[in-house]
Formats: C-alpha cells, structure tokens, sequence
C-alpha cells in the first residue's frame, strides 16, 4: 500500500512537472492582414518557428485587410490588450513613428536582447523605407512588393505581339492595347492599387515629386505635388483611354484582379506579390515586365519604390516576451525562410544572402520574370523622389485620391480638378497630423 501511494505520488510529482513545463511556453501574438493563399504561407512559416524551438509559441491571427489590422491594433493598445507584433502596411508608417511611446524599435529590442543583428545585411531599398534619420530600423521588413507589369502571354500571340517584347512606354501601351482589343480581348489593360501604382509609383518612376520635403522624409511639415504635369498628363491619358477600353478601372484596392486572371484583360499592372494569386487561378501562361514609362519625361525610368507592410513591435509587454520576438525575427530573415517567402508570394526577399540563395538556387533561370521587381527597384539608385513616401494620415488621403481618380473617370472633373482637390484636401490633412504631434 505504501508503495503505490509512493507511485502515485511519483506520477503526480511527474505530471505537475510537465504541466508545469507546459504553462512556462511564452505566447506571443502576431496580428496580421494576409489572407488566401498568402495566411497559408504566414501559418506555415509560424509552424516552422514554433517546431525549431520549445520556449515560445508564436500565434498569427489574420485580422482582415490592412486598414482594419491597422485600426484593431491601435484599438487594442488603449484598451491594453495589444499584441507583441502587429504588421502594419507602408502607408501607415508616418503614423507608427508619431506613436511615442507605443512601439519598440527594432533595433532597439535586437541590441536589448542580445539577438545577433546587422542592419546592413537587409536590401538598403527595402529597409530605407523603415529607418529614422539616423538610419536606424524602426521595424522589421517584411512583405514588400513593388508593382510591375502583367503580361497575357496568349493574348499577346493572338494579337501577333512579340511576348519577348513587352511594351516599354505608356504610349506602346495603347498600341499593344488596340491590338489585343481587335484580337477579341475586353480590355487593353487595367490596374490594381491605383493610387500607389499610377500617381505614387509613377511619380518616384519619373524621378518627379509627389510631397515636398523628399516626399515627407525630411520633415513633417510637407505637402502634396502630385497634381503637377505628369502626373495630370498620366490620370488624363487613363481617363480618355477608356473610351476605347485601352485603359478600364478595375475598382480600389486590388478588387479588379479578376479582369487579368480570367482573361478579360491582355495587360495588368499589379503588385509582384500578385504572382502567387495569378498563379493559382490563371488559365494561361503570363509574365511580368517592368512598368512602362512616358518617353518624354527626363530622368525616366528612375527605380519604383515598395509596398506592403513591416512588422511594428509595441510596448507593454514583459521582457522574456521580447525575447522571443527576437528570435522569431532572427528566423524570419533567415536565408530560407526569406528565399522561400519570396518565391512562393512574389514579395522581394529582404535581405542579401536571401536573394543570393534564390540566384543560387537557379531560381531565376526557370522563372526569369519573378526577378523582374528586383531589377527595377535597382535600377538605378534612389533620389529624394524615389526612395518612398512618408506623410501623416496617409491612409485616410488615399480615400482621398481614391475618390478624386472615381471622379475623373466618371467624367465628372478633368485630371487637373481632381488632382488640384486632392492636393487641397490632402494639405489639410498633413496640417491636422503636423499640428497633432508638434
């Protein structure tokens, strides 16, 4: 009897260890705004974190698109239920490094942590972006795109183009854009993202403005110039096109992806990161190219500039806590885990030895036009035009213009009147954010 209450007592001495151990795993929250296909491949790289090591338990939780991870995070930080890691995407930047006292530079958490650490191994292109003044990283990269052309490889045969000669300039495009027309296609082309693409890529593409102040680097008390000739130039040409159904706006965001993936349209300026989705629901074969450009326009073509998002860490948390976020950083920059981020999305790999992995790989050679976004990016090195855009309340100018490009298309302003009220709309805007963090 003695003895089995000595087993007993064993077993519970084992299982209260175990449980023990158990409840010691650190949890740590990653919120997030990628969904489909891409929160599959952001659930898989979560799985490989958590099965290299046992001390943390990182957590993903999609909490719909950007603008809405966005506002849940902000929520969650007054309420004091904000997570460890909250992806937050470019535009919102500004605003990140307005909230004293609410994020955790990474390279602070990297140096107060011990996590080996060197700033200079992520691509300067990529990384430029998320820096202060002093060149310090303010967030941890982590999907960043840039747009790049779109090509229906057999729309262009039926039309008699050459797909190893995709259109180099906006005026190419119309021609390539009537034959596909005539060769019994809907449309010329369309776009995704139209505002980041077709006024903000386009300007930093043709090494002219779209903020003073280098596009609001240099101070908070900038404004907008992206209704200058151009840019009018550009947004009048979309306009007028449609006439023709050369050009046909496909909706905000990336809602119109559907008029490339299903065939309606020969052309598609998209994110490289719409690699991944065409390809799964694509009947054709297609292939990217670098954006065109106005041939008239000196200094053209210059480099695009990034989009998507970055990993912002906020405060509140407990030290061991950081620890692992640490960790989970280090893993995420990985060469592998990087390389393959990159070629399974489309997204830019963010540092170096990631990319000299996939160049390694031979990557390249079978699928040529997944490089296309990378070669563009350095194409040439960045100007105070062309390294990106950091103005106040971003997102809210981006309904903006949204609304401004929606008129001019409709036929209801000319470019000049839409682009002039959303220069006026979104000077008043920068003057609320500059005033708001004096």
């Amino acid at each position: 009897m003695v003895a089995l209450k000595r087993g007993v007592l064993s077993v519970c001495v084992l299982f209260c260890f175990f449980t023990a151990q158990a409840l010691a795993v650190i949890e740590i929250q990653w919120w997030h705004a990628m969904g489909g296909r891409l929160g599959e491949k952001v659930q898989e790289i979560t799985d490989g974190f958590n099965a290299k090591q046992s001390k943390y338990k990182l957590v993903q939780v999609y909490k719909g698109n950007y603008a809405d991870t966005m506002t849940a995070g902000i929520a969650a930080f007054r309420s004091k239920t904000q997570p460890h890691i909250m992806q937050v995407f470019e535009v919102g930047t500004a605003t990140m490094m307005a909230a004293k006292g609410a994020i955790y530079p990474v390279y602070q958490l990297m140096a107060e942590t011990g996590e080996p650490f060197d700033p200079n191994a992520y691509l300067s292109t990529v990384t430029g972006y998320y820096t202060n003044s002093a060149g310090e990283m303010l967030s941890m990269p982590f999907n960043s795109s840039t747009p790049v052309l779109y090509i229906n490889e057999e729309a262009f045969q039926k039309a008699g183009l050459d797909v190893n000669k995709p259109p180099k300039t906006w005026p190419e495009v119309a021609d390539y854009s009537r034959k596909i027309i005539k060769a019994g296609y809907k449309c010329g082309f369309s776009t995704a993202w139209i505002s980041w693409i077709q006024l903000e890529n386009l300007s930093a593409w043709h090494n002219v403005p779209f903020g003073t102040k280098s596009n609001g680097f240099d101070g908070l008390d900038t404004e907008f110039v992206m209704n200058g000739p151009l840019q009018v130039k550009h947004i009048q040409a979309l306009a007028d096109w449609q006439k023709e159904n050369i050009f046909v706006y496909g909706g905000r965001r990336n809602l119109g992806n559907a008029k490339f993936s299903s065939g309606e349209c020969g052309m598609y300026t998209e994110s490289s990161a719409g690699y991944a989705g065409f390809a799964k629901v694509a009947k054709f074969k297609f292939r990217t190219a670098m954006l065109p450009y106005w041939p008239d326009q000196p200094g053209a073509p210059q480099n695009t500039i990034i989009g998507g998002a970055s990993l912002w860490v906020l405060k509140g948390h407990k030290a061991a806590e950081y620890e692992g976020v640490a960790k989970f950083f280090s893993y995420l920059s990985s060469p592998a885990v990087q390389a393959d981020w990159h070629q399974f999305t489309g997204y830019l790999p963010i540092t170096h030895d990631a990319y000299t992995m996939t160049k390694g790989q031979g990557f390249y050679v079978e699928n040529p036009w997944m490089e296309t976004a990378l070669k563009q990016m350095t194409l040439n090195k960045p100007t105070n035009n062309s390294r990106g855009l950091r103005f106040g309340n971003f997102v809210q100018m981006r309904d903006v213009i949204y609304n401004e490009l929606e008129a001019i298309f409709s036929g209801k302003k000319t470019a000049q009147q839409g682009l002039d009220e959303a220069v006026a709309t979104g000077n008043n805007l920068l003057r609320r954010f500059e005033n708001a963090n004096k």
